[in-house]
């Protein structure tokens, strides 16, 4: 048998920072992870008094945050590409104006629909943002550091996750919903005067043109697929307009890979997904992020609805996922960095297994302590799991690629979230119906707690046979590494 080669690892320290000014780098990328992150919690935290303030349908309003995560969605991949070939720090910059300005005209809208066009605007500025900060830390750091460094980014997300909706809270309390927004304009600013004096402005690797004919292809599908997910439990996804949907994004994807395998400078090198470690890690992580954002969304219905807690202590014991995805995070990069990244990506697989098996125990009379005990180690697994899966994934990218590895990373990721919520909501909602019977009134947080509970539980064992799919993924090409063939070691 021949042996099988291993990924090319291509060195971040070229022509990148050292000392003191690579941590520069990370403050002024940190601003960005931390404006998105903010933005995205504050905003959802904010739906129910937008709703009252424009006299709208909740419906309407669900698209202040679903026509942002579409937009930002689409585009990831080609500002990723218009990065590698234009410089990554001019696009990067430009996301924070773009951004900027944008929260400012959306405290600025008058009605729902003028506030809706400008979270596309916003959103346009998130995607340079979130496409090429990953891209940018990995050139900043060497390969050596690359995982405590992408840890330490994914302790700034949790801290924006467990900082927005408080601060959401407060300013809906004291001030008005134009704050929502307001709040972004200092955050954006000190970002930018960061970015301007600390990240370094490299000239970028020779990456051809523009491959115009794949990202209309990976606009359209993307976009198509996205908006099936997103409607989907609205209007079944057996609805005659659903399935056109997916039809459409599964053609103008396949367009998308023949115009890749076609275009002499192609968006994606399709033959990064020839290697094992790179579609592996890819994979596994968007099973991960499918069934966390799904029972993220599941749980302060749970806990509001079932258990009877107030919103407030709904939110407090919620924050136990970013706490430990905050703390373990840096933790599980800097052992990544020593051990390689695919045993501590087997082993935070494995703690979110032992959790997701642990939340099926969930029941009407759970105390609040046996809730923390079994929700924590979601967040402890996701921070175990997620700085060496990602630098795993920047680590096998060219750096001509890095910009399109990045924004391929961050769309990985988005699509899991959309997907996570919108397969298993759907699943709590029919099998709500299903278990209250006579008693179903349309609404399952309003079902009864019994068939609710029930009904949670089934979601939750899709969750642990997502993540056990991603765990054996993950355990098989740790052996494939570790396994000895008879002309050597092997390696994916």
């Amino acid at each position: 048998m021949r042996p099988m080669r291993g990924p090319t690892c291509y060195p971040s320290s070229m022509e990148s920072p050292s000392g003191a000014n690579k941590w520069r780098v990370m403050a002024a990328v940190g601003m960005g992870i931390f404006l998105a992150t903010l933005d995205g919690s504050i905003v959802n935290v904010a739906l129910p008094t937008l709703t009252e303030e424009f006299r709208t349908a909740f419906a309407v309003v669900e698209w202040v945050v679903l026509a942002y995560l579409l937009t930002v969605a689409t585009l990831l991949l080609s500002v990723g590409r218009i990065g590698d070939m234009l410089g990554k720090k001019p696009v990067y910059q430009t996301g924070f104006v773009v951004f900027t300005v944008g929260s400012a005209l959306c405290s600025l809208s008058p009605t729902v629909g003028v506030l809706i066009a400008f979270r596309v605007l916003q959103a346009v500025g998130a995607s340079m943002v979130l496409a090429l900060g990953t891209a940018i830390l990995t050139e900043a750091f060497p390969a050596s550091e690359r995982g405590k460094a992408l840890g330490i980014s994914g302790t700034v997300v949790s801290i924006g996750i467990v900082v927005g909706p408080a601060l959401g809270g407060w300013i809906l309390d004291a001030l008005s919903w134009h704050w929502i927004f307001l709040v972004n304009l200092p955050v954006g600013i000190v970002g930018l005067i960061l970015v301007g004096r600390f990240v370094p402005s490299a000239r970028p690797a020779r990456a051809g043109r523009f491959d115009l004919p794949g990202a209309v292809a990976i606009f359209v599908g993307m976009l198509a697929l996205l908006l099936a997910l997103t409607e989907g439990p609205r209007f079944g996804f057996l609805d005659a307009r659903i399935l056109g949907l997916l039809a459409l994004g599964a053609v103008f994807l396949v367009l998308f890979v023949i115009a890749e395998k076609r275009s002499p400078n192609p968006m994606v090198d399709l033959g990064l997904f020839r290697v094992g470690l790179f579609s592996i890690n890819l994979a596994t992580g968007a099973l991960a992020f499918i069934a966390l954002s799904g029972l993220l969304l599941l749980m302060p219905f749970y806990l509001e609805s079932v258990l009877g807690y107030p919103p407030r202590q709904v939110g407090l014991l919620m924050v136990a996922v970013p706490v430990g995805l905050g703390i373990t995070a840096p933790i599980s990069g800097i052992f990544s960095d020593r051990m390689g990244t695919r045993p501590i990506t087997v082993a935070g697989l494995t703690v979110l297994v032992v959790g997701y098996l642990a939340l099926t125990g969930l029941g009407t009379a759970t105390s609040g302590l046996g809730f923390l005990v079994r929700f924590a180690p979601i967040g402890v697994g996701m921070g175990l799991f997620q700085s060496p899966n990602n630098s795993a994934i920047m680590g096998t990218s060219p750096r001509e690629r890095l910009g399109v590895a990045s924004g391929l990373l961050a769309m990985t990721r988005l699509v899991g979230q959309i997907a996570g919520i919108a397969v298993l909501g759907a699943l709590w909602a029919s099998r709500t119906a299903a278990y209250a019977g006579a008693a179903w009134g349309g609404d399952p947080s309003r079902a009864p707690a019994a068939a609710q509970v029930a009904a949670l539980r089934d979601t939750c064992t899709l969750a642990v046979a997502l993540v056990a799919g991603a765990l054996l993924l993950g355990a098989w090409a740790l052996r494939q590494e570790r396994g000895v063939a008879p002309h050597g070691s092997r390696s994916l």
